[in-house]
């Protein structure tokens, strides 16, 4: 069988875009979008990714000449759609510890514009001991900070030169942070002012916010792919349809990226917030209010739970009339965005483990679903039915009979017969044993008045002790599934 670069070839561009990493995400998501853009003529830019880190092989890109295929499964229109495109937007590699040389020379490339970067979340950190000398610092924000100044200092500080950063790194306010560590680190190198001034005049630090599941390469499906693409491909990675990428700049970058031209699923803002809040408490706290209760009742993936109509139901009030009214976009764009969600709960060719997303559901809790409860209670002056017991749900999961013994970093829990391990900070873990065997009601008034869990004394929240205790009461004498369904009415 042939190789996908004996049919299929990068096509010649400038290189707009230095793209600090090379896995399966932005190669699924950034490159895939430019790639799109290319085609429909927007847009004229290859990328070069570079391996930020000193361990890991760049071979595979090399033998396959940079070209790999992107596979989309999952719902679109109400239907199970694939989605295939061979991506020949990447115009190469570099490893900037072992050809330092080369990759830094990439700085002086006047057709480079924008920077994107995934080094994990904890990519984007200061580092006391990055030096401007070091071929490379250590740290991310060492290495574009240093990148930055070889190109500020070969182009003669013009302005023009500067460069757009687009991090999508999964931490608050990303773009932010890194504009504070590579001012921090220009100001300890003591790369002058007139470099910090052409940081703040020249150059952009968004923040954004992406949203996709990718699924990687794969692995067990391999062959029969190829035997359906005709041709091998080691690079080719997998993923759901759906795709949101919000940039917040303060500069109006839209022109030069024309997303929305080519059809692309990008939002421009001077505010990302509102998009974040409404992924974390839809998407995310959807999630975290259903998970529990559906793998007690006796489902194990995501898809089970959709497919089960007592839990339908729950999912769909939690979201559409609770969640949602606690937003502040436009309810059309507010309701578009859940009925996506629930294609993508859908998506079949993703089997998404219940006791995956289980874990931290404390920690997922406080910062997912507790929002949305106390922003209804508020606002409307009544506790929402459904995230409330999604707080019954969380104790009854973490208190379910067993030793209370914590091994291997994990709790014992029983549904009927069968154990399952509950994960989470050895604290949290602690304190739920500590209260496994005490009645309903001081139980929920012990979990809800531990401001270490929370934050804040949720019994202080009208009418949520009681309810809680109560649901608790029932999911003991009747189990979860007459609970959820008195609870629906």
């Amino acid at each position: 069988m042939k190789r996908i670069n004996e049919l299929y070839q990068v096509k010649e561009r400038p290189v707009r875009v230095m793209q600090f990493g090379e896995g399966n995400f932005l190669r699924a998501f950034a490159d895939y979008m430019i790639d799109i853009m290319n085609e429909r003529g927007v847009f004229c830019g290859n990328v070069l990714l570079v391996k930020p880190i000193p361990v890991g092989s760049l071979q595979r890109f090399e033998e396959q000449k940079n070209v790999y295929t992107v596979a989309l499964r999952g719902m679109v229109d109400g239907k199970p759609a694939q989605i295939e495109r061979v991506v020949t937007s990447v115009a190469g590699t570099v490893d900037c510890y072992a050809e330092y040389d080369r990759y830094i020379r990439g700085a002086e490339n006047p057709d480079l514009r924008f920077v994107i970067s995934n080094t994990t979340e904890a990519g984007i950190v200061y580092s006391e001991t990055d030096t401007l000398d070091m071929a490379p610092p250590a740290s991310f924000p060492g290495k574009l900070t240093q990148f930055l100044y070889r190109r500020a200092e070969h182009f003669g500080y013009a302005e023009d030169k500067g460069l757009i950063m687009l991090p999508v790194e999964l931490i608050d306010d990303n773009g932010i942070m890194l504009h504070k560590c590579v001012v921090k680190l220009a100001r300890r190198w003591d790369l002058g002012e007139r470099f910090l001034n052409w940081l703040e005049n020249a150059c952009v630090f968004t923040s954004t916010l992406v949203d996709r599941i990718v699924t990687g390469y794969p692995r067990g499906e391999e062959e029969a792919l190829w035997e359906k693409w005709g041709y091998r491909d080691e690079l080719a990675v997998t993923g759901e349809p759906f795709a949101l990428w919000v940039i917040e700049s303060a500069k109006d970058i839209s022109a030069e990226l024309p997303f929305e031209k080519a059809g692309l699923p990008v939002i421009f803002t001077k505010n990302q917030k509102p998009y974040k809040q409404r992924k974390v408490r839809i998407l995310n706290g959807a999630h975290t209010s259903f998970v529990l209760a559906s793998y007690l009742k006796g489902n194990d993936t995501v898809g089970q739970s959709m497919e089960d109509e007592l839990m339908l139901s729950f999912i769909k009030k939690t979201v559409y009339e609770e969640v949602i009214p606690t937003l502040t976009l436009p309810k059309e764009d507010l309701r578009a965005f859940a009925d996506a969600v629930m294609m993508r709960f859908r998506n079949p060719f993703v089997k998404h483990m219940l006791l995956s997303i289980a874990l931290n559901s404390v920690s997922k809790w406080r910062a997912r679903c507790m929002p949305s409860l106390l922003d209804s209670v508020k606002n409307e002056g009544r506790l929402p039915s459904c995230l409330a017991f999604s707080m019954a749900a969380l104790i009854a999961f973490y208190t379910t009979p067993a030793d209370g013994e914590i091994r291997d970093g994990a709790l014992t829990g029983l549904r009927g017969n069968e154990e399952y391990a509950i994960r989470d900070d050895e604290a949290v873990l602690a304190f739920f044993a500590s209260v496994r065997d005490l009645p309903a009601a001081e139980k929920a008034e012990k979990v809800l008045s531990n401001e270490q869990l929370w934050g804040q004394d949720l019994t202080q929240v009208p009418g949520f002790t009681a309810f809680t205790a109560r649901q608790l009461e029932s999911i003991g004498k009747n189990g979860i599934e007459s609970t959820v369904r008195a609870l629906l009415g």
